[in-house]
């Protein structure tokens, strides 16, 4: 088990201790890409740059942050035109579209060094694609459901230990003037959280990731089911009104201002929802409950990657960086509770004493023994990803159009596969 400790208790020069002898000083250029445009995120990867800028002040280091959401459509044009040395992303097949491209170097060689085979084995298979590996993985998180205790409590409500339970929390809520729960689909992401969810607890994570390869039929009677399962929530309005117009971040207002009871969402919701006066007394974890008896809990848990772009000019300084960015005290300060308040890949990281932090790897470490996802976007290949998420955000809103969506997603797949 790895430890715990607060960060108020072990200053920044033990932690830059922890790294150990440093490596010779590096001259020249590092350039680097970032889509850590969010506040937090942001200052946590300029903050680490700052400190790997001071163990090599003769490096000339350009660091470019660009809006998440653009990142996404720019990343190919910016890795065949006008490659950074270093960039971040995501593992699994978000990556593959890249691999296949030739745009990612192979760093295989840096998964035999044993500071790295050793603390990030866990992860190996993440960045893994035809036997080798394209990058290292820097953070990953749990997902699950965050509701307001407090609220729970007034209406007389627990964590629910099934789905049926669940329902019925909902219908509390619902009887109470509230919405059960707040999202914001203008980014289609956030509704196919709830697809992996009811899709992994309905029929399983073996099932879940026959899907992701294409070997079910979107017109399967076992999806059907997962989508009739949403649809009990989305009919009796769970979910908050014009929620396709919101963003995740114009859908926490809710959570903080009490109008809905809880959110489905990675750990990333926490610290903008603490900045907005939440205290831990009031907001709260819970695993996302068991629908069918007897499937295996399984969970989704992003992995966020940094790479080393093909077409770079600067592959030994690439390499010294993300050696340096997966080292224990490394990945102890930038995934504390200050910081980005995930969780460490580096087997000999700390994970800071935040009451999240600690839940989630709990969660991860002893209650999924279905598996662990990496995320609908992340698992599915783009082209099919994309019209997925189309229709689950059209299927929230229009619930009754179930037999023309997975109708088109299914050829879809069949052109996709």
């Amino acid at each position: 088990m790895r430890s715990i400790l607060k960060a108020t208790a072990v200053s920044l020069a033990t932690l830059v201790a922890l790294v150990g002898p440093a490596s010779a000083e590096l001259t020249g250029n590092l350039k680097i890409n970032l889509d850590t445009s969010n506040p937090a995120p942001r200052a946590t990867m300029e903050a680490m740059i700052s400190r790997f800028q001071s163990l090599h002040p003769g490096l000339n280091i350009t660091t470019t942050v660009i809006d998440r959401e653009a990142y996404k459509t720019q990343i190919r044009n910016f890795l065949s035109a006008d490659a950074p040395d270093v960039l971040t992303w995501y593992a699994a097949n978000r990556m593959k579209p890249y691999v296949d491209a030739g745009l990612l170097e192979d760093v295989s060689d840096m998964w035999n060094e044993p500071a790295i085979a050793g603390s990030l084995a866990s992860t190996k298979g993440a960045m893994t694609i035809d036997g080798k590996q394209w990058g290292v993985p820097y953070t990953y998180y749990q997902w699950g459901i965050y509701y307001r205790k407090d609220i729970y409590e007034d209406l007389g409500l627990n964590e629910p230990a099934d789905f049926n339970e669940m329902l019925s929390n909902c219908e509390a809520m619902i009887a109470s003037g509230r919405k059960c729960y707040a999202i914001g689909t203008k980014w289609l992401w956030t509704a196919s959280g709830w697809f992996d969810y009811l899709n992994m607890r309905t029929h399983g994570f073996d099932f879940h990731m026959q899907m992701a390869r294409g070997e079910i039929e979107w017109t399967d009677p076992r999806v059907r089911e997962t989508f009739d399962n949403w649809g009990k929530l989305v009919r009796m309005g769970a979910f908050i009104d014009d929620h396709q117009n919101k963003d995740w971040q114009q859908s926490l207002p809710f959570v903080v201002n009490g109008e809905a009871g809880a959110i489905l969402k990675g750990n990333f919701a926490v610290a903008p929802l603490r900045d907005a006066g939440l205290t831990d007394d009031q907001l709260d974890f819970h695993q996302f409950p068991a629908i069918t008896p007897g499937v295996a809990m399984a969970e989704d848990a992003p992995t966020d990657t940094f790479h080393i772009a093909a077409n770079a000019q600067n592959k030994d300084n690439a390499r010294a960086f993300l050696r340096y960015l997966v080292s224990p005290a490394e990945q102890t300060i930038i995934n504390n509770g200050a910081n980005l308040g995930q969780l460490p890949v580096n087997s000999a990281a700390a994970i800071d004493n935040d009451k999240f932090l600690n839940e989630g790897f709990t969660m991860l470490s002893t209650n999924s023994p279905g598996g662990v996802a990496q995320f609908f976007d992340r698992d599915f290949p783009a082209e099919m990803a994309k019209a997925a998420m189309e229709g689950m955000q059209e299927f929230m809103v229009f619930p009754d159009n179930l037999d023309d969506i997975l109708e088109r997603l299914e050829s879809v797949r069949q052109d996709v596969y």
